[in-house]
């Protein structure tokens, strides 16, 4: 494949959530390469432009597949049509694009009402790991050797970056200007992998939960080597 693979994390958590996926990747063959998208939180508004900008430079002008977990995913289809080099996307468990809505808009009032809620008199969140508590996510993660260097990595987020409209992507859903596909990790990420399964593009459910690339590496390589194989 001539296109690199850009794995693309999530604003909420660390760039290091792709590194053993990438490297199993890198083994099998594949151009790899990663973005950091931890500065554009303290580089102040606006958030959203500013990271699927970061995401469009990452491409360094050569064509790739931006693939993207979680809260990565509604910036993919702005980064592409900004960097104009991308030939592809991976959802993994994530959010598809969201184009002129607000993260806010799209989540359930409830949800809503929780994030605002967490935020301190100065507008910042806790890292995303203080949301769900730390039995939770040691459940999720339970070997402390992988779990301590994911949650160091976690910063505080703005609260403005959840209440920010999304950045154009033009032709976005109806004639993406690249194939997609969709890898389901988790029950959450349902109505996501259905609405890409109505886009016609290739979906795949391999459940095991969320922060699998952090555990099942393996699992989630070979799901996505098998999806970008049906990419056109």
């Amino acid at each position: 494949m001539d296109a690199r693979l850009l794995f693309v994390h999530s604003p909420l958590v660390g760039p290091g959530t792709w590194d053993l996926v990438a490297a199993d990747l890198a083994g099998r063959g594949y151009q790899v390469g990663g973005t950091d998208l931890t500065g554009t939180l303290t580089a102040g508004p606006p958030y959203c432009v500013r990271q699927a900008e970061t995401i469009a430079r990452g491409t360094a002008g050569q064509p790739a597949i931006l693939i993207g977990h979680s809260g990565a995913g509604p910036l993919l289809a702005a980064a592409g049509a900004i960097s104009g080099q991308v030939r592809g996307y991976l959802f993994v468990d994530a959010g598809l694009p969201i184009p002129g809505q607000t993260w806010m808009q799209t989540v359930p009032p409830e949800l809503a009402a929780q994030v605002r809620g967490m935020a301190d008199d100065r507008g910042w969140l806790p890292p995303w790991p203080q949301w769900w508590g730390d039995e939770a996510v040691a459940e999720l993660i339970p070997d402390p050797a992988a779990r301590r260097p994911f949650t160091a990595g976690c910063p505080p987020l703005p609260l403005a970056m959840f209440e920010e409209v999304h950045p154009p992507a033009p032709q976005w859903p109806d004639a993406p200007a690249a194939p997609a596909a969709y890898l389901q990790l988790s029950e959450a990420y349902e109505d996501q992998a259905a609405r890409a399964a109505e886009l016609g593009w290739p979906v795949a459910e391999r459940m095991s939960h969320h922060l699998a690339p952090l555990t099942h590496s393996a699992l989630v390589a070979e799901s996505l080597h098998e999806l970008l194989g049906q990419l056109p």
